[in-house]
């Protein structure tokens, strides 16, 4: 007993700590926590740049203000846009008019990162001022970029269009003057989308916010870096995003400055349709002829969701085949489209699927709600020799089973609960859950498919694309996009990677209908091993994509062709369903199409590309895409667009301030689960850490006094 109470005096002593050396302690603690802290604001407030472009004598203004590093403001450039859509069998020409006014009494250059299709071959580039037009010129990106440099600091009028990403594209306009307004116009060519007996096409209209993982390159406003505030985005530069900040435009979070949109198309199907439908905006119709209609939006509609326009033609009128030319410069280059029989399985067979749910912030409202249904859709339809498992991530991945189980009806229920149990929020890790469900293997028991729903709202797509080739192994990835403006590029092309399809659900009216196509796809036979020959032998000629892709029921072959050949038969022979498959294509007669050359540079372009993810050299690809760009006059990676003005139109002692137009949230998002606090600049993650740390240093120091006191 005295022993254990000397023992306890003894502890005593030791715990008794000189008062001294406690307010020591606190004032480092204090310290090293606001040092952390205010890195961090530096951090947020670089990155975010939201909070910073109102003064606080101009936010009831209503007005869009941008920070100049001079302490200046200078409204951003209003803008509006004006397409037009020529449809002319499978093929469309494309013209964007983007209308930049500048409001205010500084002279600026403005600012537009924007989404096009992912196959959209882009060739043409006007920058209109008055009466005058000026014609742009392919170039490699930094020598359009010098270009348009010299330009802007001559004071001339300059327009520079740069491919961030297949599917984001920006527009640099130089020197508007004060009260001035310039138009850019840009033109593309692209392919009409043909599954399930149903042609469509479709028109982004905005760049929804993008996940950005990974570590600063440069944590800016640290150890006075400078503080870039004029035309970056509100992302950081990461190690796995290096581009992230040219690819998160300002968000437009409260709608206060809408983006005017006017669309017009000319619809020449070909052939009698049963149906033209806007699948997410109200369409003026007026018929033309049979097959051939003049649409219209209804009014002018605002940039935050993707158009989307169906044509289904009569049963009859289906066409088998379809093909378009162009000769030019010596070469005839072809699109050709072709439906194989629609073959089903005569027995089911036996599967792993495993199901891959994105449930971060930017899925949260009517997206989560679609990606549910979907999946418990999906989970209605196992078989009880199916095996199955469920993978949900955000910041985190969150499988439902260690390993794919039974879908037997204890299972089933096990796994409707917990996909109904689901919240949205949070990052978009997808790499972790990729990796869980791509496990490399070539040699599973079943057929293993793989479904994906997500929006793809992430910025590391090559990264992504990468792990998708090393881990697929004998598994086929089948990708579901959710929402009004989700990332088609990455999708896509994870789909053809995957060995898989690419199915687009933006409302959940269509997760039904849209569903039942997935199911027709993953539960029947594949057209596999394709191979095109012409007049029975293999004769010289480029054909993409290369290698053809496996083509799942109600998919078509679309193929664009180069060669020095006409008036000869094609051959596609493949493999369905077991049994080797055969079909022919006449060259002789075909419609005549201008930009089919260009369609098919751009094919060209996007295999080259996926060919680096395969391991092809970086440097030899660089080279081919750049040589093919420029053949085609076409944006590309590694080149871009640029128009000069010949004459100078600013003074050169104004000085032009740069201002990045905001763009809209998606239709259907949640702007405090996309932005936490309700804005882009609510508290980051970074910041949430600096501020637990400090919270928990004070716990532990309050728990420290009572111990010593």
């Amino acid at each position: 007993m005295m022993q254990e109470s000397n023992a306890g005096g003894e502890c005593k002593k030791q715990r008794s700590v000189d008062p001294g050396n406690l307010l020591i302690f606190v004032y480092v603690t204090v310290m090293v926590c606001l040092f952390l802290l205010g890195s961090v604001l530096q951090i947020d407030a670089a990155s975010l740049e939201v909070d910073r472009e109102l003064s606080p004598e101009e936010v009831q203004r209503g007005e869009l203000l941008v920070i100049h590093d001079d302490g200046s403001f200078v409204p951003s450039p209003l803008l509006s846009q004006k397409v037009h859509i020529e449809v002319s069998g499978i093929t469309a020409r494309v013209k964007v008019e983007q209308h930049f006014t500048n409001a205010g009494e500084d002279w600026i250059e403005a600012l537009y990162v924007f989404p096009l299709p992912d196959e959209s071959g882009v060739d043409h580039l006007r920058l209109k001022v008055g009466g005058k037009v000026i014609v742009g010129m392919i170039q490699e990106k930094e020598k359009a970029r010098a270009t348009y440099e010299q330009a802007k600091k001559e004071g001339r009028k300059s327009s520079l269009l740069v491919q961030k990403r297949p599917n984001i594209f920006s527009s640099r306009v130089a020197n508007i003057g004060p009260g001035e307004s310039v138009v850019v116009e840009i033109e593309y060519q692209q392919s009409v989308a043909f599954d399930s007996g149903i042609f469509s096409l479709r028109f982004p209209m905005v760049v929804a916010p993008r996940y950005i993982p990974g570590k600063p390159l440069r944590p800016l406003g640290i150890e006075g870096a400078p503080i870039v505030m004029n035309s970056s985005g509100w992302g950081l530069n990461t190690d796995q995003v290096p581009d992230g900040s040219e690819i998160t435009p300002s968000v437009d979070v409260n709608g206060e400055f809408p983006i005017p949109v006017q669309l017009a198309i000319d619809l020449a199907a070909g052939m009698p349709l049963l149906r033209v439908d806007s699948l997410y905006h109200g369409l003026e119709k007026e018929k033309l002829g049979d097959g051939h209609y003049r649409l219209r939006l209804s009014g002018e509609v605002v940039a935050d969701r993707d158009f989307v326009l169906e044509w289904q033609p009569k049963k009859e009128a289906v066409p088998n085949a379809a093909l378009f030319a162009e000769n030019r410069d010596g070469n005839q280059y072809m699109l050709m489209m072709l439906m194989p029989p629609q073959i089903k399985a005569q027995k089911p067979l036996a599967r792993e699927l495993v199901f891959i749910l994105d449930i971060s912030g930017s899925m949260a409202g009517a997206s989560i709600v679609q990606a549910k249904a979907a999946i418990t859709l999906a989970l209605e339809r196992m078989l009880p020799q199916d095996k199955f498992n469920v993978i949900a991530f955000n910041n985190s991945s969150h499988p439902l089973f260690g390993v794919a189980q039974t879908a037997d009806q204890h299972n089933i229920a096990q796994a409707q609960q917990f996909v109904a149990g689901l919240q949205a929020n949070g990052g978009t890790e997808m790499q972790p859950a990729l990796k869980l469900a791509l496990d490399g293997s070539s040699h599973h028991e079943r057929l293993r498919q793989v479904l994906f729903l997500t929006d793809g709202a992430v910025g590391n797509e090559a990264e992504l694309l990468a792990l998708i080739t090393r881990r697929l192994g004998d598994s086929r990835l089948f990708t579901v996009g959710i929402g009004s403006a989700p990332n088609s590029y990455f999708m896509s092309r994870a789909a053809t990677l995957g060995r898989g399809t690419y199915t687009y659900i933006g409302k959940g009216s269509e997760v039904q209908s849209k569903m039942m196509e997935v199911f027709g796809k993953i539960e029947n036979p594949v057209l596999s091993d394709l191979a095109i020959t012409v007049n029975g032998s293999e004769v010289e000629m480029e054909a993409y994509p290369s290698p053809l892709p496996d083509l799942y029921l109600g998919e078509p072959l679309i193929v664009a062709l180069r060669s020095g050949w006409e008036n000869s038969t094609l051959q596609v022979s493949g493999n369905l369903a077991g049994r080797p498959w055969q079909a022919s294509v006449d060259t002789s007669t075909y419609g005549e199409r201008a930009g089919i050359g260009a369609l098919w540079g751009r094919k060209k372009i996007r295999s080259l590309m996926e060919s680096q993810a395969l391991g092809a050299d970086k440097e030899s690809v660089r080279k081919e895409v750049v040589a093919t760009a420029l053949s085609h006059h076409l944006v590309s990676k590694y080149t871009s667009l640029v128009a000069v003005d010949d004459s100078v139109s600013r003074p050169q002692e104004r000085i032009a301030k740069s201002a990045m137009v905001k763009t809209h949230l998606p239709n259907g998002w949640q702007k405090n689960a996309v932005f936490a606090g309700g804005s882009q600049t609510g508290t980051s993650s970074s910041l949430k850490i600096v501020l637990g740390v400090f919270l928990l240093l004070l716990a532990s120091l309050a728990g420290r006094k009572r111990m010593l006191w």
